[in-house]
């Protein structure tokens, strides 16, 4: 493996603040942002063999198996913008997602060196997710516990009402961070194993002293 290789899986629990996080590791370091969905959808655009098979379960409103997102992955990770590295998001989601991944890198001579793990207290993730709302008209978002608007359901920039996604109650939250737990949270002893793990506290914290402690994990950027 290249000893300058950068190879970060980033993770964490939905509300964490992953895809924030993400857009501050891609410009600090330069790395390809490389996510589950915008893979999906490249492979479909580009009319891969992997892209095609993806497409048939997509339009039918279906999982994609894991056959197919990991055919994805690798054909992915095999161009080369992602030679000096890359950061993945949203994938493995799984344990034998990461097995694989393993072998599909180990195949390529490279490894995972830094798994990026956001940590934000349950609680405070429903607050986030739940509280969230945006604005009807303009799109600005707010939410009700960190950022509220200064009139409750108003838009502070154009006066339009404040609307809450239908999967953003708080039930559906809790069962989403349940998913989460049995599915991805094992990824973290997974990856601890490894010695690749670091974790970035975030509960209470802004996303610039967020990105300081990733800094701290991966090196100067």
């Amino acid at each position: 493996m290249a000893s300058d290789q950068l190879n970060v899986i980033l993770l964490g629990a939905p509300g964490a603040g992953k895809g924030t996080q993400a857009e501050r590791i891609v410009a600090g370091y330069g790395l390809p942002h490389i996510s589950t969905g915008e893979m999906l959808r490249a492979a479909v655009d580009q009319g891969t063999e992997m892209g095609r098979a993806a497409q048939h379960f997509m339009q039918a409103g279906e999982l994609v198996p894991d056959d197919v997102v990991i055919g994805v992955v690798r054909d992915r990770l095999a161009e080369p913008d992602t030679q000096r590295g890359f950061l993945l998001d949203g994938f493995p989601r799984t344990l034998e997602q990461a097995e694989r991944l393993d072998g599909i890198l180990a195949d390529a001579g490279r490894a995972v060196t830094h798994v990026v793990l956001i940590d934000v207290p349950e609680e405070e993730l429903v607050q986030r997710i739940a509280g969230r709302r945006s604005c009807s008209e303009c799109g600005k978002l707010y939410n009700v516990t960190f950022d509220p608007p200064r009139q409750e359901g108003v838009c502070d920039t154009c006066g339009a009402a404040l609307m809450q996604r239908a999967d953003d109650n708080e039930q559906t939250v809790r069962n989403r961070l349940a998913v989460y737990r049995e599915q991805t949270a094992p990824l973290i002893g997974y990856y601890a194993g490894k010695g690749v793990l670091g974790e970035a506290k975030g509960g209470g914290k802004l996303p610039n002293e967020v990105f300081e402690q990733v800094v701290g994990i991966l090196g100067d950027a």
